[in-house]
Protein backbone atom coordinates (compact mmCIF):
# COMPACT_ATOMS: atom_id res chain seq x y z
CA UNK A 1 0.00 0.00 0.00
CA UNK A 2 1.37 3.13 -0.87
CA UNK A 3 1.25 6.51 1.19
CA UNK A 4 -1.45 7.76 0.33
CA UNK A 5 -3.50 4.90 0.16
CA UNK A 6 -2.61 4.11 3.93
CA UNK A 7 -3.33 7.58 5.19
CA UNK A 8 -6.70 7.61 3.56
CA UNK A 9 -7.31 4.20 4.81
CA UNK A 10 -6.13 5.64 8.61
CA UNK A 11 -8.43 9.11 7.73
CA UNK A 12 -11.98 7.63 7.54
CA UNK A 13 -13.96 10.46 6.94
CA UNK A 14 -11.43 13.29 7.65
CA UNK A 15 -10.25 15.19 4.59
CA UNK A 16 -7.70 16.98 5.61
CA UNK A 17 -7.17 20.74 3.70
CA UNK A 18 -4.50 22.57 5.57
CA UNK A 19 -0.56 20.33 5.72
CA UNK A 20 1.43 21.40 8.36
CA UNK A 21 5.01 21.06 8.59
CA UNK A 22 6.77 21.49 12.22
CA UNK A 23 10.21 22.50 12.93
CA UNK A 24 12.11 23.26 16.32
CA UNK A 25 10.02 25.29 19.13
CA UNK A 26 6.25 24.38 17.22
CA UNK A 27 6.54 20.74 18.28
CA UNK A 28 3.44 21.83 20.83
CA UNK A 29 1.26 22.30 18.32
CA UNK A 30 0.39 18.61 18.31
CA UNK A 31 -1.57 19.39 22.13
CA UNK A 32 -3.75 21.14 19.61
CA UNK A 33 -5.02 18.55 17.73
CA UNK A 34 -8.59 17.24 18.92
CA UNK A 35 -9.30 12.97 17.47
CA UNK A 36 -5.41 12.77 16.80
CA UNK A 37 -4.78 10.07 14.82
CA UNK A 38 -0.93 9.24 14.57
CA UNK A 39 1.16 7.63 11.64
CA UNK A 40 4.37 6.94 12.00
CA UNK A 41 6.65 7.69 8.73
CA UNK A 42 8.05 4.41 8.93
CA UNK A 43 4.25 2.96 8.16
CA UNK A 44 4.42 5.61 5.24
CA UNK A 45 6.21 4.44 1.84
CA UNK A 46 8.75 7.10 0.57
CA UNK A 47 8.26 9.40 3.57
CA UNK A 48 11.48 10.88 5.26
CA UNK A 49 13.24 9.79 8.35
CA UNK A 50 14.73 12.39 10.15
CA UNK A 51 18.21 12.11 11.46
CA UNK A 52 17.97 15.31 14.00
CA UNK A 53 16.92 15.57 17.39
CA UNK A 54 14.17 17.37 18.12
CA UNK A 55 12.42 16.35 14.82
CA UNK A 56 9.86 13.38 15.59
CA UNK A 57 8.73 11.20 12.12
CA UNK A 58 5.22 11.26 12.96
CA UNK A 59 2.06 12.05 10.68
CA UNK A 60 -0.60 13.38 12.52
CA UNK A 61 -4.40 13.69 11.67
CA UNK A 62 -6.91 15.50 12.96
CA UNK A 63 -8.68 18.64 13.62
CA UNK A 64 -7.39 22.02 15.36
CA UNK A 65 -10.68 24.51 16.00
CA UNK A 66 -12.67 23.19 12.79
CA UNK A 67 -9.77 22.66 10.70
CA UNK A 68 -9.09 19.24 9.20
CA UNK A 69 -5.35 19.14 9.13
CA UNK A 70 -2.70 17.01 7.96
CA UNK A 71 0.65 17.98 10.53
CA UNK A 72 4.37 16.81 9.60
CA UNK A 73 6.38 16.49 12.59
CA UNK A 74 9.81 16.39 11.11
CA UNK A 75 10.78 16.94 7.58
CA UNK A 76 14.10 16.07 5.50
CA UNK A 77 16.69 18.69 5.39
CA UNK A 78 18.93 19.34 2.58
CA UNK A 79 22.27 19.00 4.84
CA UNK A 80 21.17 15.72 5.71
CA UNK A 81 22.11 13.77 2.30
CA UNK A 82 22.88 16.92 0.13
CA UNK A 83 19.66 16.39 -1.98
CA UNK A 84 17.12 19.16 -1.49
CA UNK A 85 13.80 17.31 -2.83
CA UNK A 86 13.69 14.83 0.10
CA UNK A 87 10.12 16.25 0.98
CA UNK A 88 9.09 16.35 -2.62
CA UNK A 89 6.94 13.04 -2.00
CA UNK A 90 5.40 13.99 1.61
CA UNK A 91 4.05 17.28 -0.64
CA UNK A 92 2.90 15.74 -3.12
CA UNK A 93 0.93 13.04 -1.05
CA UNK A 94 -0.59 15.61 0.85
CA UNK A 95 -1.64 17.51 -2.08
CA UNK A 96 -3.67 14.74 -3.08
CA UNK A 97 -5.21 14.11 0.52
CA UNK A 98 -6.95 17.00 -0.65
CA UNK A 99 -4.09 19.79 1.12
CA UNK A 100 -4.42 23.58 -0.34
CA UNK A 101 -2.68 25.29 2.18
CA UNK A 102 0.44 24.54 3.91
CA UNK A 103 1.76 26.37 6.64
CA UNK A 104 6.13 25.88 7.68
CA UNK A 105 7.71 26.60 11.00
CA UNK A 106 11.31 26.48 11.58
CA UNK A 107 14.03 27.71 14.03
CA UNK A 108 16.02 30.62 12.77
CA UNK A 109 18.53 32.58 13.69
CA UNK A 110 17.70 36.40 13.89
CA UNK A 111 19.84 38.99 12.07
CA UNK A 112 18.16 41.89 13.58
CA UNK A 113 19.25 43.31 17.49
CA UNK A 114 15.57 44.28 17.80
CA UNK A 115 14.74 40.54 17.45
CA UNK A 116 15.85 39.15 19.90
CA UNK A 117 15.88 35.16 20.75
CA UNK A 118 12.12 33.72 22.12
CA UNK A 119 10.72 36.19 19.34
CA UNK A 120 7.97 34.40 16.48
CA UNK A 121 8.56 36.10 12.70
CA UNK A 122 6.64 35.72 10.06
CA UNK A 123 8.30 35.03 6.66
CA UNK A 124 7.75 37.67 4.06
CA UNK A 125 10.11 36.34 1.34
CA UNK A 126 12.82 34.70 1.11
CA UNK A 127 16.23 34.05 -0.31
CA UNK A 128 17.41 30.86 -1.45
CA UNK A 129 21.66 31.43 -1.19
CA UNK A 130 22.94 28.05 -2.13
CA UNK A 131 20.58 28.47 -5.47
CA UNK A 132 19.23 24.99 -5.14
CA UNK A 133 16.21 23.92 -6.24
CA UNK A 134 14.21 20.69 -5.54
CA UNK A 135 12.84 20.84 -9.07
CA UNK A 136 15.87 20.11 -10.85
CA UNK A 137 15.48 17.40 -13.28
CA UNK A 138 11.93 18.06 -13.54
CA UNK A 139 10.58 18.58 -17.05
CA UNK A 140 7.55 20.53 -18.57
CA UNK A 141 6.86 24.46 -17.70
CA UNK A 142 5.29 24.06 -14.68
CA UNK A 143 8.51 23.68 -13.41
CA UNK A 144 9.36 27.46 -13.82
CA UNK A 145 7.41 28.64 -10.98
CA UNK A 146 6.78 32.08 -10.38
CA UNK A 147 8.40 33.15 -6.87
CA UNK A 148 6.34 36.30 -6.77
CA UNK A 149 4.30 36.44 -3.21
CA UNK A 150 5.53 33.11 -2.88
CA UNK A 151 4.37 33.46 0.95
CA UNK A 152 0.67 34.20 0.48
CA UNK A 153 -0.08 38.05 1.26
CA UNK A 154 -3.76 37.28 2.59
CA UNK A 155 -2.82 34.32 4.89
CA UNK A 156 0.34 36.79 5.86
CA UNK A 157 -2.52 39.73 6.85
CA UNK A 158 -4.45 37.01 8.52
CA UNK A 159 -1.46 35.49 10.63
CA UNK A 160 -0.76 39.09 11.69
CA UNK A 161 -4.33 40.18 12.49
CA UNK A 162 -4.84 37.29 14.78
CA UNK A 163 -1.64 38.12 16.64
CA UNK A 164 -2.38 41.50 17.06
CA UNK A 165 -5.81 40.19 18.25
CA UNK A 166 -3.55 38.53 21.23
CA UNK A 167 -1.33 41.20 21.68
CA UNK A 168 1.66 38.81 20.87
CA UNK A 169 4.48 40.45 18.54
CA UNK A 170 4.74 38.91 15.62
CA UNK A 171 8.09 40.35 13.53
CA UNK A 172 7.95 39.93 9.70
CA UNK A 173 10.98 39.48 7.88
CA UNK A 174 13.07 38.19 5.12
CA UNK A 175 14.56 34.86 6.15
CA UNK A 176 17.95 33.55 4.22
CA UNK A 177 18.42 29.58 3.37
CA UNK A 178 21.32 28.37 4.32
CA UNK A 179 23.22 24.44 3.01
CA UNK A 180 24.34 23.84 6.71
CA UNK A 181 24.48 21.48 8.52
CA UNK A 182 27.46 24.09 10.15
CA UNK A 183 26.43 27.46 11.19
CA UNK A 184 27.01 30.47 9.49
CA UNK A 185 30.78 32.27 9.97
CA UNK A 186 30.19 36.24 11.01
CA UNK A 187 31.32 37.09 7.83
CA UNK A 188 28.29 35.24 5.93
CA UNK A 189 26.17 36.56 8.74
CA UNK A 190 27.07 40.52 7.63
CA UNK A 191 26.80 39.17 3.57
CA UNK A 192 23.41 37.81 4.86
CA UNK A 193 22.13 41.08 6.29
CA UNK A 194 23.88 42.80 3.80
CA UNK A 195 21.38 40.79 1.08
CA UNK A 196 18.33 42.31 3.30
CA UNK A 197 17.55 39.05 5.39
CA UNK A 198 15.80 39.02 8.41
CA UNK A 199 16.64 35.64 9.84
CA UNK A 200 18.71 32.91 9.10
CA UNK A 201 17.86 29.08 8.95
CA UNK A 202 18.29 25.98 7.24
CA UNK A 203 15.04 24.68 6.36
CA UNK A 204 11.52 25.94 4.94
CA UNK A 205 13.09 27.20 1.37
CA UNK A 206 12.90 24.06 -0.83
CA UNK A 207 9.63 22.96 0.77
CA UNK A 208 8.25 26.45 -0.69
CA UNK A 209 9.13 26.08 -3.82
CA UNK A 210 7.97 22.30 -3.90
CA UNK A 211 4.53 24.18 -2.85
CA UNK A 212 4.33 26.45 -4.59
CA UNK A 213 5.09 24.19 -8.14
CA UNK A 214 2.08 21.93 -6.69
CA UNK A 215 -0.16 25.08 -6.26
CA UNK A 216 -0.49 25.51 -2.48
CA UNK A 217 -0.94 28.36 -0.79
CA UNK A 218 2.04 28.87 1.84
CA UNK A 219 2.39 30.51 5.49
CA UNK A 220 5.44 30.62 7.28
CA UNK A 221 7.21 31.31 10.50
CA UNK A 222 9.64 31.35 12.29
CA UNK A 223 10.97 30.87 15.78
CA UNK A 224 13.70 33.20 16.84
CA UNK A 225 16.55 30.63 19.06
CA UNK A 226 19.61 32.63 18.70
CA UNK A 227 21.48 35.68 17.32
CA UNK A 228 23.40 35.04 14.15
CA UNK A 229 26.73 34.26 15.06
CA UNK A 230 29.33 37.70 15.82
CA UNK A 231 25.75 39.60 16.97
CA UNK A 232 26.20 38.39 20.46
CA UNK A 233 28.15 36.48 22.43
CA UNK A 234 26.34 33.49 22.90
CA UNK A 235 28.00 30.03 21.94
CA UNK A 236 25.67 28.11 18.92
CA UNK A 237 25.16 24.83 18.87
CA UNK A 238 22.03 22.52 18.38
CA UNK A 239 21.93 21.68 21.90
CA UNK A 240 21.37 25.60 22.22
CA UNK A 241 18.88 25.77 19.91
CA UNK A 242 16.64 22.98 20.66
CA UNK A 243 17.22 24.88 24.62
CA UNK A 244 15.48 27.98 23.10
CA UNK A 245 13.06 26.24 21.39
CA UNK A 246 11.91 24.00 24.07
CA UNK A 247 11.45 27.21 26.19
CA UNK A 248 9.33 28.98 24.22
CA UNK A 249 6.97 26.17 22.76
CA UNK A 250 4.19 26.32 24.48
CA UNK A 251 3.52 30.47 23.52
CA UNK A 252 4.89 29.83 19.71
CA UNK A 253 2.72 26.85 19.36
CA UNK A 254 -0.63 29.06 20.82
CA UNK A 255 -0.61 31.38 18.76
CA UNK A 256 0.14 28.57 15.54
CA UNK A 257 -2.91 26.54 16.61
CA UNK A 258 -5.07 30.09 16.67
CA UNK A 259 -3.73 31.55 13.34
CA UNK A 260 -4.86 27.63 11.82
CA UNK A 261 -7.76 27.27 13.50
CA UNK A 262 -9.28 30.68 11.93
CA UNK A 263 -7.49 30.44 8.49
CA UNK A 264 -9.90 31.23 5.72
Amino acid sequence: MNALSTIQARAGQLQPRIAVVLGSGWGGLTEHITDAIQIPYSELEGFPQPTVAGHSAMLWLGKIGNQAVAVMSGRKHGYETGAVDGMALPLQVLQALGCHTLVQTNAAGSLRLDMPPQSLMLVSDHINLPQRSPLVGLTGNQRFVNMVDAYDPELKQHAALIAKGQGATLFEGVYAWLLGPQFETPAEIRLVQGLGADAVGMSTVPETILARYLGLRVLALSFITNYGAGLSTEQLSHAHTLEQAQEGSAKASRLLADIIAALP
